[in-house]
């Protein structure tokens, strides 16, 4: 199947962003966008898997590593027990491509509703092109991660265009944190994978609840945060006189309860 070039894809992506630039914000019901949680502590996924609003689940090793789990596979199983029935990205952690396969096999075989997460490539920078084939054919369901070029888009989704479905985790917050405007590059990655409806872009590493317009914005098919994101989702709408009041009520009591004197 062919793919758009980049200068089509970036002609539909500065149209969408320009008819999209004057949206306002909406209510989280109102959302195209889905909003998945991501992280590895395990009371704050339950608290998110009790919000009506969170349709998925992605982690990482670092994130589980900084959650202090000890037993990968052990502690996989028991969120699933938890949570069966929204989707779940879970990482394969080798650098080997043949180990990579082994891995995302069993990790695929924990259930239904669980997808694979892939790096784009390997520590020395080697491309998961034939990986990302060879699991599309054997039909399981990969989140390719760690990308954030539209060429690493573009070489991902000519590896999985012909299998199930998948997902794209452009890391949009990474790309921010080098001084670059993630939209457009976000809008072109929805414009290359349009014709193909069963490749999902998703919107990872955002660095602020207004991301979550953004994407949805553009058409953004999933937002992942983490909890700290998400429960902001309580302010959307809130009044910013009000807002205002809030926060100067906390300077004070804060002073107050230091016992701060001058």
């Amino acid at each position: 199947m062919a793919i758009l070039s980049g200068t089509a894809v970036e002609k539909q992506a500065r149209f969408k962003i320009e008819t999209s630039a004057a949206a306002e914000h909406k209510a989280v019901s109102g959302l195209r966008v889905k909003i998945y949680a991501d992280g590895a502590d395990r009371s704050a996924m339950l608290e998110m898997y009790a919000n009506p609003h969170i349709a998925g689940f992605t982690t990482n090793p670092t994130l589980m590593r900084k959650s202090g789990v000890i037993d990968y596979r052990g502690f996989a199983r028991e969120i699933l027990e938890l949570i069966p029935d929204r989707p779940i990205s879970f990482e394969v952690f080798a650098d080997d491509f043949a180990e990579m396969e082994r891995q995302a096999a069993e990790i695929a075989s924990w259930g239904e509703n669980v997808l694979v997460k892939v790096p784009i490539t390997n520590t020395r920078g080697e491309s998961s092109a034939q990986l990302l084939r060879r699991l599309a054919r054997a039909g399981i369901r990969v989140n390719v991660t760690a990308l954030l070029t539209l060429e690493q888009v573009r070489k991902a989704s000519e590896c999985l265009i012909d299998g199930p479905l998948a997902k794209i985790s452009v890391f949009a917050g990474r790309i921010a944190d080098t001084g670059h405007d993630p939209v457009p590059l976000m809008a072109a990655a929805v414009e290359l994978l349009r014709p193909y409806p069963n490749l999902q872009l998703i919107w990872a590493s955002p660095r602020e609840l207004l991301n979550v317009f953004q994407a949805d914005a553009i058409g953004c098919h999933i937002i992942t945060a983490t909890s700290d994101i998400l429960r902001k989702l309580d302010l959307i709408g809130k009044d910013l006189n009000e807002y205002s009041l809030d926060t100067v009520k906390m300077f004070y009591e804060d002073a107050r309860k230091a016992g701060y004197r001058l």
